[in-house]
């Protein structure tokens, strides 16, 4: 399937694609095709009106992707077997004058003084690299290649011993997994998914976020390509197969029992029976039980074993000869919150409207994904080198004196923060995403329109790598955690007759800032409800934990508000 990427662009009478302009891009435009689509709009106007300037954009044909050691130190050669996997990685080193930025005292990769377009061009430069345009001859084994998938099988190095196939796959949200297996004495792993999309998906996502396991920094490459299983293919296309097993009518609670009168002896369903009965056809993953629905889902470790459940399990077992059994959805295929923003932002859709993402083509959805891992990493390693890739966070500098953070937050768009920390002595700040390809899109942005605050230009450079999102914060923000407290269901009216109001701007940054440093309070009295906006997500996630236990709460709504950083800038909607 065609992905707007290419439809746009690929075929564009302006930008056509030829050989030549594959291989030997001018600056402009390989800076273009690194933006989103609404972005490349809103360029053509800027373009059409100021016009772009004949210094800082030079050429250089050897820019292209630095080994990472932390990613693949293996040498290069084909697979022999499907435990021996591949890194092939460019040889050439990014060897551009203007990509390589100075480091002052402040402890940030800035941008090129001599031009405040160097930076973008040559970012832009290193995305051409990778871009779905160059249709020309690439490496399919190169472990930095996010366009193309040399097999359907990722392969994991450096995982902990004693993983569990569960906390392994607690990472994976690329598209249905066909089979995992994990080689515990060798410390390491193979994915294989159903199709190459989703393989390329995980891969390029795990490599651009640096995925980290229980302190462990994990290795990816390809494993050797396997044919499908023409059973397991079948059973996929004509029974939408999945490792997730779903089974109905079953005895989870006596008043289950009693609805559905499906069993004699009233006995329970509980999880170690499930494991028991279910687990002769296969190793199992996880298991999740809806007492109050009679259901439960079994995920196995793959989709053979789901199979031969869904076709057997009946007959080898009478217990559940009246249940029901089919597939449920692979939890690896679940579009997450981050995603849907993400490919919001990409596609141009409106704040509010990231929910309609998950109603689209799962494949159209992962090329657009791929697509911003593809020019978030060159914009990385372009500007702040190979070690920069997968860095979060974002340095301004420059600011007005008298800047307040909060008026930062209303200028930063493109992504949910993670943390925002003013430095109000040395005139910076330091914006952590909890996204790197929202910190790409900042830099890139900023470097081509610029960031205005009280009409000063700010200068804008990569700060300390922030390294890998903790485990338990994605997790989080899987489940809509943001820096933004929602409470609702508040009586302003009762609360201006109290002795001492709480509902005030005081009165809650008093209660609040017990948890951390409070960025800005809301309050909408006209529909009974305030937002609490922190600094840092994890303050927010801490008081929405503890601050039920504070009695002027008890009986409100809460829970989190939406990040106004995630929103479209309004100069590129």
């Amino acid at each position: 399937m065609s992905s707007f990427y290419h439809q746009q662009f690929v075929n564009s009478p302006v930008y056509a694609y030829d050989r030549f302009s594959a291989h030997n891009p001018s600056a402009e435009s390989l800076m273009y095709r690194s933006l989103s689509p609404n972005s490349q709009l809103a360029y053509q106007s800027e373009q059409r009106s100021v016009g772009w300037p004949n210094q800082g954009y030079g050429n250089n044909g050897n820019i292209g992707f630095v080994q990472h050691r932390q990613m693949g130190g293996f040498p290069l050669h084909q697979p022999s077997d499907h435990d021996q996997p591949t890194f092939g990685i460019a040889s050439q080193e990014v060897d551009n004058s203007s990509s390589h930025l100075s480091t002052d005292s402040s402890g940030h990769v800035g941008a090129s003084r001599n031009s405040k377009y160097s930076a973008a061009a040559s970012a832009a430069a290193a995305a051409a690299a990778n871009s779905p345009l160059s249709h020309g001859h690439m490496q399919s084994n190169n472990s930095r290649d996010f366009t193309s998938a040399p097999s359907r099988t990722v392969y994991l190095g450096n995982v902990p011993p004693n993983i569990e196939v569960r906390q392994l796959l607690d990472h994976v949200r690329s598209g249905v997994v066909e089979n995992v297996r994990i080689l515990r004495e060798k410390m390491c792993a193979f994915i294989s998914f159903f199709d190459e999309g989703s393989a390329l998906l995980f891969h390029s996502d795990a490599i651009l976020k640096r995925l980290n396991i229980d302190g462990r920094d994990i290795k990816i490459g390809w494993g050797k390509p396997i044919p499908m299983d023409p059973m397991v293919a079948a059973a996929v296309s004509n029974d939408g197969a999945t490792r997730n097993v779903y089974l109905g009518r079953l005895n989870t609670a006596e008043k289950v029992v009693s609805q559905n009168e499906t069993s004699e002896d009233g006995a329970l369903v509980t999880e170690e029976k499930l494991r028991e009965d279910l687990g002769i056809f296969g190793e199992i993953e996880s298991v999740k039980i809806i007492a109050e629905k009679g259901i439960a889902f079994v995920h196995f470790t793959s989709i053979y074993s789901a199979i031969k459940v869904v076709s057997s399990l009946t007959s080898v077992n009478p217990y559940y000869a009246n249940k029901k059994i089919f597939y449920g959805k692979d939890r690896c295929a679940f579009i997450t919150k981050t995603q849907q923003h993400n490919a919001a932002q990409f596609l141009g859709l409106q704040p509010g409207m990231e929910h309609l993402v998950q109603y689209t083509d799962r494949d159209f959805i992962s090329s657009t994904l791929l697509q911003q891992s593809a020019a978030a990493a060159a914009i990385a390693t372009a500007a702040g080198g190979a070690n920069n890739l997968g860095n979060r966070t974002i340095y301004l500098g420059n600011l007005p004196k008298d800047v307040k953070i909060e008026e930062i937050c209303n200028a930063v768009r493109g992504g949910l923060l993670q943390n925002i920390k003013l430095l109000s002595d040395r005139h910076v700040c330091f914006v952590t995403f909890i996204d790197p390809t929202a910190a790409a899109q900042l830099y890139a942005m900023t470097s081509l329109h610029g960031l205005t605050i009280h009409n000063k230009r700010c200068k804008i450079g990569w700060g300390k790598h922030s390294g890998a999102l903790s485990n338990a914060l994605a997790l989080a923000v899987s489940h809509g955690a943001s820096r933004n407290i929602y409470m609702g269901n508040i009586d302003f009216d009762e609360d201006r007759n109290r002795d001492s109001p709480i509902f005030t701007q005081d009165g809650l940054r008093a209660i609040f800032e017990e948890f951390g440093e409070v960025e800005q309070i809301n309050f909408l009295p006209e529909r009974n409800c305030c937002f609490v906006n922190f600094t840092n997500i994890s303050n927010a996630i801490l008081a929405i934990d503890k601050i039920k236990a504070y009695p002027h709460f008890q009986n409100l709504k809460i829970n989190f508000g939406k990040d106004r950083c995630g929103n479209i800038p309004r100069q590129y909607r």
